[in-house]
């Protein structure tokens, strides 16, 4: 996301990220970010986002949402492993085709 952020910045897009760690260690990732980094995610959260959620190593597996300007979830994606992730250039188009459907351009 970090290469993109400025083209989704520019499309009034905020990111924010959200990690099963604890504040010391999510904090060091959020030093190499740009956008904000939560801490502390837990099994229950992963479990009202329908996530899923491994428990041998107590982690969420990769859950992204993408919100309209009414805060609804306009596309997501879940994925049971590390791969099928949001690939950040296809959101910009994604975004800016979205923008353009509701504008009636």
């Amino acid at each position: 996301m970090e290469e993109n952020l400025q083209a989704l910045k520019d499309l009034d897009v905020t990111v924010i990220a959200a990690s099963v760690d604890d504040e010391e260690k999510a904090a060091e990732v959020a030093a190499k970010l740009s956008y904000p980094v939560a801490h502390g995610v837990t099994r229950e959260q992963a479990d009202a986002l329908d996530a899923w959620w491994e428990p041998r190593r107590a982690i969420i597996q990769p859950s992204e949402f993408l919100l309209g300007p009414d805060h609804k979830v306009i596309y997501n994606t879940y994925s049971s492993g590390p791969v099928g992730r949001m690939n950040p250039p296809d959101l910009v188009k994604m975004i800016g085709f979205v923008d353009k459907q509701r504008r009636g351009d």
